[in-house]
């Protein structure tokens, strides 16, 4: 099965799964090796149209963090469920007026060889006080790539999924 396909399993399985209140319109899952991310839309309140931005931003929120605290233990044993059929772990998010929120994520180490330069690199930022370590720069370093390259990241997730295809579709090992 592709990741593609993988995903949309998951996303009908959730949708199907979640209480029809929680979200507005179609929940956004996300899937790597490790972990399922599920965000949904919460409507944004009512009183938050006619006020500061100040207070629009702490409305919104306390509307979100009134949610997260709701729906918790359901939201756990949800989660629960997934592990056990799909084998990922599960991140729980909200988007809500044009802000998202993670409740939870997963911390995965990953190991990676660099030479000097590319130490110097994280080393820099570290004694910058940009990191407070090395693994902390280079995730700074993997965040920046990805917020400043998204479309091409895109579009080389796109062409991923046309080789998934192209490999299903071929003769079996």
């Amino acid at each position: 099965m592709s990741t593609r396909e993988a995903a949309e399993e998951l996303r009908g399985w959730f949708s199907g799964r979640l209480p029809a209140d929680w979200f507005e319109g179609r929940i956004e899952v996300v899937l790597d090796r490790e972990e399922v991310s599920v965000v949904g839309r919460l409507p944004e309140p009512d009183a938050a149209r006619d006020v500061s931005a100040t207070e629009r931003a702490a409305l919104v929120a306390g509307h979100v963090q009134r949610f997260r605290a709701d729906t918790r233990d359901e939201r756990i044993a949800i989660a629960r469920e997934a592990e056990r059929r799909f084998g990922h772990k599960v991140s729980w998010g909200v988007d809500c007026g044009g802000e998202r929120e993670m409740f939870t994520t997963l911390s995965v180490p990953v190991m990676t060889r660099l030479r000097q330069p590319e130490r110097r690199v994280l080393d820099t930022l570290v004694e910058a006080g940009v990191a407070r370590s090395r693994s902390d720069a280079l995730a700074w370093c993997v965040r920046l790539v990805g917020r400043n390259t998204g479309e091409w990241l895109t579009e080389l997730r796109a062409a991923l999924e046309h080789v998934e295809r192209a490999r299903a579709a071929g003769p079996e090992a």
